[in-house]
């Protein structure tokens, strides 16, 4: 990729696409390039990449419009499968709480959880990986890869129980995680919601 995006290092390379650091027009930014699925049809593989990107891009918009803490879009070519982001302050959540960091940010999560949802869009894949802590700036959350625009509780009751079982698994020391959470959640409102994530925790246990 040419033009005012100057690269640097992998940060991730995923299911679908391979994200990179580097600089775009001298800002700190992030590439996200969507790979071919080789084992698809290429008519259908472009149609799939079209659809997902557009929807990214714009549930992107209407989040950085919501003052959410979100990636900004700043660049993107949907026929080519790439787009540049604005690059996020910090370090994954998972690194700050699994090295002995404090957890007094979690009710402040689930504040903007809430915010995310109350615009909308349930995120699809929240894990302490796609939230990012940084001391001065605090928290922010990335990879809307999975996201969708939706009025329907289930999706946003499954992000907060994705968010419980990574809690409940990778950081288990932390005590009432999951409850810190849904205190700060309840404070923006969403009743119904937590209805439905204790609904899907309810199944989840009964199904274990």
């Amino acid at each position: 990729m040419a033009g005012p995006w100057i690269g640097a290092e992998m940060l991730h390379r995923g299911a679908e696409a391979v994200v990179h650091a580097g600089t775009w027009m001298g800002r700190d930014a992030v590439l996200k390039q969507r790979e071919p699925r080789t084992w698809r049809h290429p008519d259908l593989d472009a149609r799939l990449t079209k659809s997902r990107m557009s929807a990214e891009i714009r549930l992107l918009r209407r989040l950085h419009l919501s003052g959410s803490p979100v990636p900004e879009l700043l660049a993107t070519d949907v026929s080519a499968g790439w787009m540049v982001t604005s690059r996020m302050s910090g370090g994954p959540l998972f690194d700050h709480l699994r090295g002995g960091g404090g957890s007094e940010m979690l009710e402040e999560l689930g504040s903007i959880i809430r915010q995310i949802h109350a615009t909308g869009i349930s995120h699809g894949d929240l894990t302490t990986h796609n939230i990012l802590w940084d001391a001065k700036d605090g928290l922010s959350i990335i990879d809307f890869g999975l996201s969708q625009i939706t009025d329907d509780l289930e999706p946003m009751g499954l992000d907060l129980q994705v968010l419980n079982e990574c809690l409940k698994a990778s950081h288990p020391s932390i005590e009432g995680a999951i409850d810190r959470v849904i205190s700060g959640y309840l404070t923006q409102g969403g009743k119904d919601v937590v209805t439905r994530f204790n609904d899907i925790r309810g199944r989840v246990r009964y199904h274990g």
